[in-house]
C-alpha cells in the first residue's frame, strides 16, 4: 500500500511540474483527481440553476411587478461585482487549504438560495446577491483542472468544461419549463434543490484533493500579501503599456453591455417580447448549441481573417445583435438577434489569442489577468447599468390574466402569468440594448487602432513565480457565467 500512495503523489507532484519528495495527499475521494471530477461538478451546479431559468422570471416579476428590471440587475450587479472582488482571495486561499475545500463552499453557497424560492422570495433574492461572495466555482474548477493536467492538455481540458457548462444549459431549461407546466413551480424548486444536494454529496464524498499537501505553505497560518487579494492589483497595470491598454478599453466597452444582456435577456424575451416559457427554453437551446458551433470556426477564421480581424468581426455581430434587441419588435427578429449573439461569442476567446500570441511567455499570465479581470469588474457593472437604464426609461410592467397552459393537459402554475409592458415616449422597447450597441461601435473604434506588431507588456515587471499554475487561473479569475443566476445566461 504505501507503494501506491508513493506512486500516487509522485504521479500528481510531476503534473504539477514539482519536486517533491515524500509527499502525502490527505484527502478522500474515489480515483485519483482528474478532469472528470471537475466536469462533474460544473455540470450538476449549473444543471440545477438551468431547471430555474424559466420559474425564476415569473417569481422576479410576482416579487418587485413596478420594478422587474431595475431590481433584476441591481440583484445581478451586486452579485457580479462580490464575485470579482472575492475571486483573488479565494484563489490565495485555495493555495493554502486546497481546491476540494473551496469546491464544496462556492457550490454550497451559491446553491443555498435555490430551496428558498419557494419559502421566501424576498430572502430568495438576497440571498442570490450575497452568494456573489462565493459565486466563483468555474474560477476554481479551472485552478482543479490545472492540478491534474499537463499545460499542452490545459487548453482541451478547459475547453471540456466550457462544453460541459454549455450542455448543462441546453438541457436544463427546457425541462424546468416543462415541469413547471405538468406539475408547478414547487417541484421545479424540490428538484433543482436535490441536484444542488448531490453535487454537496459528491464533492464531499468523490471527489479527491488535486493540490498536493507537500505543495502548498507549510502551514495554514501562512501569509497571503494584499497583492494577492487585491480584486484591481492586475487594473492598476493596464495603463503601463498603451497596447494592453487599448485592449482592456475594448473589452470593457464591449464586455459591459454583454454582461447586462446575459443578465436580462430571457426576462427581456419572456415580460416583453411575449415569448412563452416554452419559446424561452427552446431559445436557450438552440443558441447555446449555436454558440458552440460558432467556436468550431473561430480557428478557420482566425487563419483567414488573423485574430485582430476576428475580433472586429464579433464586434460588429455584438453590435447588430444588440441593435436587433433593442429596435426590434417582433419574434423573428429576437430569433436574428440571438443567431447574432451566438456567433459573436467568438470575440473574447480571440482576444485571449491576441494576447498570447503577442505578449512574452514571462508575462502571458500578467496580461491574461488583466483582461479577465476586466472582465470580472463587467460583471458588476454590466447588470446594474442595464436595470438603471430600463429604469429611467419607464420600461414598466403589469399583468393581466392567466395564460392557457403551454402543454395541453398542463397545471397552470400561479406564477405564469400574462404580462404587457408600457412605456412612456420611447420609440424603441428596449432601449438598454440601443446603449450597449453604441459602447460597442466604440470598442469597434478603439480595436481598430490596437497595432498588431508590437509585443504587449515591455514595460511590465513578469509576475512572480507561483506556487502553483492553479494560483494564477485563479487570481486573473476566469470569467464566471454563473454571474447571470437569476436567467442562467
Amino acid at each position: 500500500m504505501p507503494s501506491k500512495v508513493s506512486k500516487k503523489v509522485a504521479g500528481m507532484i510531476i503534473r504539477n511540474r514539482k519536486s517533491v519528495k515524500d509527499g502525502v495527499v490527505t484527502s478522500s475521494g474515489i480515483g485519483e483527481p482528474s478532469v472528470f471530477h471537475a466536469l462533474v461538478v460544473i455540470f450538476l451546479e449549473f444543471f440545477a440553476w438551468g431547471l430555474l431559468t424559466v420559474p425564476i422570471i415569473a417569481v422576479l416579476n410576482d416579487t418587485f411587478p413596478d420594478h422587474t428590471f431595475l431590481m433584476n440587475g441591481l440583484i445581478m450587479g451586486i452579485k457580479g461585482f462580490l464575485s470579482f472582488m472575492s475571486a483573488p482571495l479565494i484563489g490565495a486561499l485555495s493555495d493554502v487549504w486546497g481546491r476540494k475545500f473551496f469546491l464544496l463552499i462556492t457550490v454550497f453557497f451559491t446553491c443555498s438560495p435555490i430551496p428558498l424560492m419557494t419559502i421566501n422570495t424576498w430572502w430568495f433574492f438576497a440571498m442570490i446577491s450575497i452568494s456573489g461572495v462565493f459565486a466563483v466555482t468555474f474560477s476554481v474548477v479551472f485552478a482543479y483542472v490545472a492540478d491534474v493536467t499537463e499545460e499542452s492538455d490545459r487548453c482541451l481540458a478547459y475547453g471540456q468544461v466550457s462544453a460541459t457548462f454549455a450542455a448543462s444549459m441546453v438541457i436544463s431549461p427546457a425541462l424546468g419549463a416543462y415541469l413547471l407546466n405538468m406539475y408547478g413551480e414547487a417541484v421545479v424548486v424540490a428538484l433543482a434543490t436535490a441536484i444542488a444536494v448531490l453535487d454537496v454529496f459528491f464533492i464531499l464524498v468523490a471527489v479527491p484533493e488535486s493540490l498536493p499537501e507537500k505543495i502548498r505553505p507549510s502551514s495554514w497560518g501562512a501569509p497571503i500579501s494584499w497583492e494577492q487579494a487585491d480584486p484591481f492589483a492586475s487594473l492598476k497595470k493596464v495603463r503601463k503599456d498603451p497596447t494592453i491598454l487599448m485592449l482592456c478599453v475594448t473589452v470593457f466597452l464591449s464586455y459591459l453591455p454583454e454582461a447586462g444582456q446575459y443578465s436580462c435577456i430571457f426576462v427581456y424575451l419572456k415580460l416583453v417580447m411575449g415569448f412563452s416559457v416554452v419559446m424561452v427554453a427552446i431559445f436557450i437551446a438552440v443558441i447555446g448549441i449555436l454558440s458552440v458551433c460558432a467556436q468550431l470556426i473561430l480557428g478557420f477564421l482566425m487563419r483567414v481573417l488573423g485574430p485582430k480581424k476576428t475580433i472586429m468581426v464579433g464586434l460588429f455581430l455584438e453590435m447588430l445583435q444588440l441593435m436587433w434587441y433593442g429596435l426590434g419588435s417582433q419574434t423573428w427578429m429576437m430569433w436574428a438577434a440571438g443567431l447574432l449573439a451566438s456567433i459573436s461569442s467568438i470575440t473574447y476567446p480571440a482576444i485571449s489569442a491576441f494576447v498570447s500570441m503577442h505578449t512574452d511567455a514571462d508575462k502571458q499570465g500578467l496580461v491574461q489577468g488583466m483582461v479577465t479581470g476586466m472582465r470580472g469588474l463587467c460583471n458588476g457593472l454590466g447588470p446594474a447599468m442595464f436595470g438603471v437604464i430600463f429604469y429611467l426609461f419607464h420600461v414598466d410592467l403589469n399583468e393581466v390574466s392567466s395564460p392557457a397552459p403551454a402543454i395541453p393537459g398542463a397545471n397552470v402554475s400561479s406564477h405564469t402569468p400574462d404580462v404587457h409592458w408600457r412605456h412612456a415616449d420611447q420609440a424603441f422597447p428596449g432601449p438598454p440594448f440601443v446603449f450597449g450597441a453604441a459602447l460597442v461601435v466604440c470598442a469597434l473604434l478603439v480595436a481598430y487602432f490596437i497595432p498588431e506588431g508590437n509585443s504587449m507588456g515591455t514595460n511590465l515587471r513578469p509576475t512572480s513565480s507561483r506556487r502553483h499554475s492553479g494560483e494564477t487561473v485563479l487570481k486573473s479569475k476566469l470569467p464566471e457565467r454563473d454571474t447571470a443566476a437569476l436567467t442562467i445566461a
